[in-house]
């Protein structure tokens, strides 16, 4: 194992203590995300817009993503296809059934339709002001940022408390760059 993974799995167990004690003392803050990122984001109607099915402490992304469904924009969901692969991302709307996709998160079922997102609003553990995202350590958000940004402008956004905010993430050559981040308190275009 490199300098690099050592620097990224300490950082990972610091940043994981740190959104714990965030998640506890905030109420509404998926609802005061979705709010700020409302207020301020004008998007072009129709957009494909990814965002993740909750897992533990991570800032909910449910109410986001039931009023961007409301606003008419198509919502996909991450779909993990297996280590050292890129995400895809299946179509889901209020009301569809989900699979248990391992790691206690959600997916939709196999048979919803394939898209490639306008607009992805990312998971992570921590994030920096230069715009660098530090998440699990599968690689699978990198990759398919790599993998999308050449053939499409994709917006990629996290989203998080503003108490995962770090002074710098550790990063490799591949990691990919967010273009903003959304707190509860915030949002911030890099």
């Amino acid at each position: 194992m490199n300098s690099i993974d050592q620097q990224k799995q300490l950082q990972r167990k610091e940043a994981k203590q740190r959104r714990a004690l965030a998640y506890q003392g905030q109420t509404n803050a998926g609802l005061k995300a979705c709010d700020i990122w409302c207020s301020q984001v004008d998007l072009p109607p129709n957009q494909i817009i990814s965002i993740y099915w909750p897992l533990g402490d991570e800032l909910d992304p449910l109410p986001l993503l039931t009023q961007l469904h409301a606003l008419g924009h198509k919502m996909v969901l991450p779909v993990m296809l297996g280590a050292g692969k890129p995400l895809v991302f299946k179509r889901w709307q209020p009301g569809d059934q989900l699979q248990d996709a391992g790691f206690g998160t959600k997916e939709p079922l196999d048979d919803q339709q394939q898209l490639d997102p306008d607009v992805i609003l990312a998971p992570l553990l921590a994030y920096d002001q230069q715009g660098y995202r530090l998440g699990y350590g599968g690689g699978f958000y990198d990759r398919t940022l790599d993998q999308l940004r050449q053939h499409k402008k994709v917006q990629v956004f996290g989203l998080a408390f503003a108490e995962q905010e770090v002074d710098l993430v550790v990063r490799g050559e591949y990691d990919q760059a967010l273009d903003g981040m959304v707190t509860p308190k915030a949002l911030t275009r890099f």
